[in-house]
């Protein structure tokens, strides 16, 4: 086993030659990077897809298995209950086998899922192949964005990460094409067995990947995790830097002896925790698949035609897609926490508008452009600002000790959430009306709002070990950071 004394041994002389020659030769390493990010992107193209096309088949499940509102419910949330389940159980799962072969994992069980989906007698079994299709959902939303930001640089880990987010809008954007135009042609079964091929390729396409070379410092397996490394980076002194500080963290973890759900209640760790769990939970609280799922149903309950509600579905899934891509280009430039804060109080004001517009004219006849305009306002400022933070923070905040724990935590509290919000939000608008129900969701992205801004670090430009070294100094909090300095100075004048 390569110790840390070699490591920096090996600083001093010449540098060390690496076995990836073989490996990415035909490509750079940046090259090579984004091929690698690409390719485990694929699991958030097949997430869109699945949650998404339950709306475009749902008419023909209905019709064929002549089911019952409450049969509809079941069918529908049965992925939301697999991808709970999904994603406690990865992050074991990913800290066991590592983190490529979990994604492997993940993607088998993608296309028994679907092909189970689509060969369903009944409604009970399709929800049951939904709930192990979901367990791949909630899996790779855990486990996807941490491999990518295990393997990306500082200054490229976010807008690497969002390529993520990017194929879940692909994912939602073709579930819609499929549910609007392929009706005649699809049935459902085919509609949801033909995600059997991404799922396929993103199995095929891990093979040839390196494996974190986090995970690999924490099996002591230096040497591969030198040789991931250099699959990646431009320069061995980059290699070298960034495994001396992998191993640097990794060995105060293991003097400690970290291990276990215990470990996430130390003192320490609870900064990190409050502010990741709380923006995985106002990901999905802030209302983006409410308004996803269930566009159709609100606006034609409020009077809009089948053909217009449909076309706007497909606008807010066109919208989502191009703004998580814009968030992607900008959310290493302006930063995670400054995006948010200032594309949060676009999506408060438009939600407000909206149940005003909903309040004023129930039936969309005489403000239903006001209406779309503000909906599609609403997707603009959530898209292009939380949603491109979830799944990034969470793959960023957590400290190495209790990562894979903690991202299990994190996507089970996002999905959980969405679970909340989808089983309870046609409950809602029964109760407080459809103008009611928007201005409640325009609280809660307030909350959202006030959250991030006191709670929430800008974690732009820093690398994983300094948002985890500023955990153990105290300096987490956004206030702290500012604060530290002044702390600092009065100790070195007593001393």
């Amino acid at each position: 086993m390569e110790t840390l004394s070699e490591t920096r041994g090996s600083e001093n002389s010449a540098p060390a030659t690496v076995e990836n020659s073989d490996n990415n030769s035909f490509l750079s390493a940046d090259a090579f990077l984004l091929t690698a990010t690409g390719i485990a992107a694929i699991a958030g193209f097949l997430y869109g897809y699945d949650t998404g096309i339950i709306s475009g088949a749902l008419l023909q499940i209905t019709h064929d298995f002549s089911l019952s509102s409450h049969a509809q419910e079941w069918v529908t949330s049965a992925i939301l209950v697999g991808a709970v389940i999904g994603a406690l159980c990865c992050g074991k799962l990913s800290s066991s086998i590592g983190r490529r072969y979990t994604v492997m994992t993940v993607a088998g069980i993608f296309a028994i899922g679907v092909i189970g989906s689509g060969l369903s007698a009944s409604a009970f079994w399709l929800g049951v192949a939904r709930i192990v299709l979901g367990f791949a959902v909630g899996g790779a939303s855990q486990i996807v964005p941490v491999y990518i930001a295990e393997l990306a640089p500082p200054e490229k880990r976010g807008r690497l990460v969002t390529f993520f987010n990017i194929s879940i809008g692909i994912g939602i954007l073709t579930a819609g094409l499929v549910g609007a135009f392929m009706q005649d042609i699809w049935s459902w079964r085919v509609m949801f067995s033909v995600a059997a091929i991404p799922a396929l390729i993103l199995l095929v396409g891990m093979l040839p990947l390196p494996e974190s070379p986090r995970w690999l410092v924490g099996q002591k397996r230096i040497k591969e995790a030198r040789v991931a490394l250099n699959m990646v980076r431009e320069t061995d002194r980059e290699v070298r830097h960034e495994l001396r500080n992998i191993q640097k963290v990794h060995d105060k973890v293991e003097r400690k002896a970290v291990a276990g759900w215990k470990d996430l209640k130390q003192p320490w760790m609870r900064p990190a925790l409050f502010a990741g769990l709380g923006v995985a939970a106002f990901t999905q609280l802030s209302g983006i698949e409410m308004m996803i799922y269930y566009t159709p149903t609100f606006l034609t309950d409020a009077g809009f035609s089948r053909g217009a509600a449909l076309h706007s579905a497909l606008g807010v899934a066109v919208i989502y897609l191009v703004l998580t891509i814009i968030g992607k280009l900008v959310v290493d430039h302006v930063g995670r926490r400054t995006l948010t804060l200032w594309m949060m109080p676009g999506a408060i004001i438009s939600l407000f508008l909206l149940g005003l517009m909903f309040m004023l004219d129930s039936h969309g006849q005489q403000y239903g452009w006001l209406i779309v305009t503000c909906l599609f306002a609403f997707m603009v400022f959530n898209s292009g600002g939380i949603q491109v933070i979830g799944w990034l923070l969470g793959s960023e905040v957590y400290p190495m000790s209790i990562r894979e724990k903690a991202t299990s935590l994190h996507a089970a509290t996002l999905w959980g959430s969405n679970l909340l919000l989808t089983a309870t939000a046609l409950s809602l608008v029964n109760i407080l009306g459809i103008g009611g129900a928007m201005w409640f969701y325009a609280l809660l992205n307030l909350l959202g709002f006030l959250f991030i801004f006191f709670m929430v670090p800008e974690t732009k430009g820093r690398s994983l070990e300094e948002i985890e070294t500023s955990l153990k100094e105290g300096r987490f909090y956004p206030r702290q950071r500012s604060k530290q300095p002044k702390a600092v100075k009065q100790v070195d004048k007593i001393a």
